[in-house]
Formats: C-alpha cells, sequence, structure tokens
C-alpha cells in the first residue's frame, strides 16, 4: 500500500507532513472552509468512482466568496489535484475526499480581512456513516440551527461545525443515530451533516433553503432521481417538527450518509417503523448510480484508476 499522501502548501506530501503551526487562524477561530467528496468502491470494474466532484468544486468555491477567502486555484486544476491525489493514495474501498481553504496566517486577531489563504485535500477509508440497511433512529434536538444572521448556513464554514457536533452528541448520547435540528422558526431544518425529505401522499417534501438548511448536493441527486425515475413530485417548503410524526416516510442525505431512511422519531416510529418502501427505491438507484452501475449517470462520476487524464469537461 503507498504511503498516505495529502495535498498541502502547493505540493503532495506524506499525509504525516502535512501539518500546521499551533498559531494557524483557522486552528484558533474556526476560520476554514470544506467539502467532502465521496470515493465509491466498486469492485467488479476495480474501479473507484468520484462522485460529482465538480459540483462540489464549485460549492467550495462559493463558501470561500462568502467567507471573503481566496481561492488560488481554478476549477480544473483542484479537480485534477484531487483526482491524482486519490490516485497516489492507492485505496481500494471507499473513500472521503476532504478539500478545504483555509485562513493559513499564523497570528492572533478576530477577523476574516488581512489575512492569507490557503487550500489543501486529503483522503482517507470511509465506510457507513450511518445504517442504510436498518435506517437511522432520530431525535429532535435541543440546539438549534445556527441561522444565516449569526453564521453563513449556506456555506460549510469548519467553526459552524460545533452546533452539528453538539447536537449530534447530545443524539448518541441519549441513544439515537442522528439528531434533527429545528431552526430559530422552529421549522425542520436539517440533521447534523444531512438534509432532511419528508414523504407524505405520495410527495416529496423537503426545506427550502431560508430555513437555513446546506443545499446538498446528494439531497439535489436523491430527488432529481425520485422525479427522472420513479415520476414522483417534489415540493420545497417548511415543515414542522410535529408533520414529521405522521409522514409516510423519511430519508436523510448526505455525502457521508449517502441515502439513509429514518424509521423513528422522537421515538415515534416513522410510517410502520421500518425503511420505507420509496426510500429504498431511491436509495437503491443512487447506490447503483455512485458505483458506476447505471451507464446512464456515468456523466456524475470521475474514475480513478483508468490512466486518462483528467480534462475540463
Amino acid at each position: 500500500m503507498p504511503t498516505p499522501t495529502a495535498f498541502f502548501r502547493g505540493r503532495f506530501v506524506p499525509l504525516e507532513q502535512a501539518n500546521i503551526n499551533i498559531m494557524t487562524h483557522a486552528f484558533n477561530y474556526g476560520t476554514a472552509v470544506f467539502e467532502g467528496v465521496r470515493g465509491n468502491w466498486n469492485d467488479d470494474e476495480g474501479e473507484l468512482f468520484l462522485f460529482k466532484v465538480r459540483e462540489h468544486i464549485q460549492r467550495i468555491r462559493q463558501s470561500a466568496k462568502i467567507m471573503r477567502m481566496s481561492l488560488k486555484y481554478s476549477d480544473d486544476e483542484i479537480l485534477e489535484t484531487i483526482h491524482d491525489l486519490v490516485k497516489q493514495n492507492g485505496y481500494r474501498e471507499d473513500v472521503y475526499i476532504r478539500p478545504m481553504v483555509y485562513k493559513s496566517s499564523e497570528m492572533v486577531g478576530v477577523r476574516m480581512h488581512n489575512l492569507e489563504d490557503d487550500f489543501l485535500v486529503y483522503v482517507t477509508p470511509f465506510g457507513a456513516y450511518l445504517d442504510p440497511e436498518a435506517g437511522a433512529r432520530c431525535m429532535t434536538s435541543s440546539w438549534r440551527r445556527v441561522d444565516d444572521t449569526s453564521i453563513p448556513a449556506r456555506a460549510k464554514v469548519n467553526g459552524l461545525y460545533v452546533n452539528n457536533a453538539m447536537a449530534k452528541t447530545e443524539a448518541q448520547l441519549n441513544g439515537f443515530d442522528e439528531a434533527i435540528m429545528l431552526n430559530h422558526d422552529g421549522h425542520v431544518s436539517e440533521g447534523s451533516g444531512e438534509n432532511i425529505v419528508m414523504i407524505r401522499r405520495g410527495v416529496l417534501v423537503t426545506p427550502p433553503a431560508s430555513d437555513n438548511i446546506l443545499e446538498g448536493i446528494t439531497l439535489e441527486t436523491a430527488l432529481e432521481i425520485a422525479q427522472r425515475e420513479f415520476g414522483l413530485r417534489v415540493e420545497r417548503r417548511s415543515i414542522d417538527r410535529s408533520e414529521l410524526y405522521i409522514a409516510d416516510e423519511i430519508f436523510m442525505t448526505g455525502t457521508a450518509a449517502h441515502v439513509t431512511p429514518v424509521v423513528e422519531l422522537d421515538r415515534v416510529p416513522v410510517g410502520d417503523g421500518s425503511p420505507g418502501v420509496v426510500s429504498k427505491q431511491i436509495q437503491e438507484f443512487y447506490f447503483k448510480a455512485i458505483t458506476g452501475r447505471l451507464p446512464q449517470y456515468r456523466e456524475w462520476l470521475m474514475p480513478v484508476y483508468r490512466g486518462a487524464k483528467v480534462t475540463a469537461s
């Protein structure tokens, strides 16, 4: 197995050498933005497929803009860096890729301006985040989703994830798998690392971006599958907590969680308490697509080991 490597300070280095100084601004103040990109292993083809890399690059660029950060590499340069890094690491299993733009200045002071920015990427093996077969047992968190007027909710800001971490820990210490957070208006926002979709009367309902959700790439993928493949209607509107109790089905979407059914919320069974039929259909189709088993969706994927030079699309 090759020595694990990372992209750090403009070059590929052994992962153990990709270290920041303890005075780094991002370490002290959470002044960084990040992405999570999935690589999904197809054992039949002996290939690792990276999912919607360009969309993740576009989103980290948007996050950086919101946070007044400069990203000195082009989309194509980042795409090639991610491809080459994953290939160098040589993993033959599911992986998680973490690009990050961060305030790299080594100085004390609360601000975003007049600081240096840098870019890094690392990759690590990463299996199932939630159990996709059994489904997730969730609780409504006492921690409210951060409001966009406090920390930009549309940006994946490192410091913001203290909010998510508190909700996740609260849920797990209370015997649940995952948390569902409400916004400050009391409407359903999202999980600690996932978007939420409710199914009622055959319609897929998901909160709008104005309810402080992260605009999810996996969410949009699942909704596209639901519409294109199963002819289902999608509605974006606010959801009350109690409406989730009477949903026919609920599922969560995210880079880490993929598409995971929710089987219980606050000890109330969702539907009959087992993964819903529609959720399972979307999940199955999604897994086939991201592992390269559906030719019509290969455009979503970037193969790692086929030897072709990565070029702009």
